[in-house]
């Protein structure tokens, strides 16, 4: 095989096995502090159980994060020399911001956080909580710029074939920047919605009738109802962003080869890339046109202008539509979820098997999202500056494939032990098997709905 197209494939194995922690961090340390500024409010000691639990799920999540992050480093240096010798200028110092304001400070604070429950007093605790949590925003903001910057460019001139920054403020600030950084942000705390909504209804479901399990479940599903249809919107922001900064990616999410009017929204099709057209389409007539320029008769750009030059059409295309299922299935799940402990202040069984089936429902949609952004951004690493082909550095197909087949069996094993730890740790946080009445509805059995 190419060996740019298996050093792409390393790369895209790594991403996507580290920026299933990060996702789920970001947010949980915030969920956490939560939890701790309600214990201290109430002193109820559910809050204080239900932090206890999920810091270990913190503390798993944050050690395989900067395991795997480590190891994407070293292939900037192995499998895209390109990438520093042409940007380095650019993304050096933005990394190097991370580590600085970011990666110390959970460093620092991270052993109190975990350990200081009655070491320390209850404020520093408290404190340790929230910088820890302000550190992983402040990691995720960084590496967002970075990654924002290669898209959409800015506040840097051309030297000799090298990228010098120019203006700061400019490259920081660039114009993805708000709209990325704003998606993922929800898109972590989606992910912690559902999988404190998921992992709690398993609990309950197997018979842990715990006070904290009903407060990270009603925590998790208040989280979903509230920022799912918030995501629907900042998306689409960020698409008519993407669409005048990067229109080749919109028209391969869309799968449209014509630039036109009246463009149909296809909700399926066989993008056949050869041809120039899709097969089996169904579409809703005019219906890109009326979502992307919010006029039925608007013109979008199509593939055939951008020839040579776009994306991948197939993974792009199915890619987004995997994103934008999951984020529909997530806005239903967690508006039926709310509206049953609004009216009724339960859930029934059927509902709590859904939430326990979609856990981590939250990595599905990030990964699609992210195929999405960054197969999209295809033949650019850098758009208009750097291209995926001139970064890579001459290594043997040979070498790649097979250091690619390790990471891919590590990474089997590594998310199969996660995935096994997280759920030994619900079954050990059981309590007695005996059903607390108080948490059953009136009139229903025991296990049938959960207050």
């Amino acid at each position: 095989m190419d060996p740019v197209l298996l050093a792409r494939i390393q790369f895209a194995a790594n991403i996507s096995f580290h920026i299933l922690f990060p996702t789920i961090t970001i947010a949980l340390g915030w969920v956490l502090l939560f939890f701790k500024l309600r214990f201290n409010a109430t002193r109820d000691e559910a809050w204080m159980d239900a932090y206890r639990f999920w810091v270990k799920v913190f503390a798993l999540s944050f050690a395989l994060g900067v395991v795997s992050g480590i190891t994407m480093s070293f292939q900037f240096g192995t499998n895209w020399p390109g990438f520093m010798e042409r940007v380095g200028n650019i993304a050096g110092p933005l990394l190097a911001y991370e580590v600085l304001t970011a990666f110390f400070l959970e460093a620092t604070f991270l052993a109190i956080m975990l350990f200081g429950f009655s070491r320390v007093p209850g404020w520093v605790h408290t404190g340790a909580t929230f910088l820890v949590a302000f550190g992983t925003t402040m990691s995720a903001f960084w590496i967002i710029v970075l990654n924002s910057w290669m898209h959409t460019p800015q506040g840097h001139e051309m030297r000799d074939g090298v990228a010098h920054a120019v203006d700061w403020a400019a490259i920081v600030f660039n114009p993805s920047m708000p709209y990325r950084l704003t998606h993922m942000l929800i898109a972590s705390a989606l992910t912690v919605a559902f999988l404190l909504a998921g992992i709690s209804a398993w609990r309950w479901l197997k018979g842990d009738r715990a006070p904290a399990v009903m407060a990270a479940l009603r925590t998790g599903v208040v989280m979903g109802a509230v920022l799912a249809p918030v995501q629907a919107f900042v998306g689409d922001l960020h698409g008519l962003n993407t669409l005048e900064h990067q229109p080749a990616k919109v028209a391969a999410m869309e799968a449209n080869w014509e630039t036109r009017g009246h463009v149909p929204l296809v909700l399926f099709a066989i993008p056949d890339e050869a041809n120039r057209t899709n097969r089996f389409e169904i579409a809703i007539p005019s219906g890109a046109s009326l979502i992307l320029k919010h006029d039925p008769a608007g013109v979008v750009p199509g593939l055939n202008e951008f020839e040579g030059k776009h994306p991948p059409v197939a993974p792009v295309f199915y890619a987004f539509r995997v994103m934008v299922g999951t984020g529909l299935l997530m806005i239903a799940m967690a508006w039926a979820g709310a509206w049953f402990l609004w009216k009724r202040g339960a859930l029934p069984v059927l509902m709590l098997r859904g939430f326990a089936a979609m856990a981590f429902a939250g990595w599905v949609a990030t990964l699609a999202g992210w195929y999405v952004t960054e197969i999209g951004r295809q033949p650019w690493l850098v758009t208009g500056v750097l291209t995926t082909a001139q970064a890579a550095g001459p290594v043997p197909a040979m070498a790649i494939g097979s250091t690619l087949v390790t990471y891919l069996v590590l990474y089997v094993l590594l998310l199969g032990a996660y995935i096994t730890t997280i759920y030994r740790l619900a079954k050990k946080g059981r309590v007695a098997e005996a059903t607390d009445t108080s948490m059953v509805k009136p009139g229903s059995a025991p296990g049938e709905m959960v207050a």
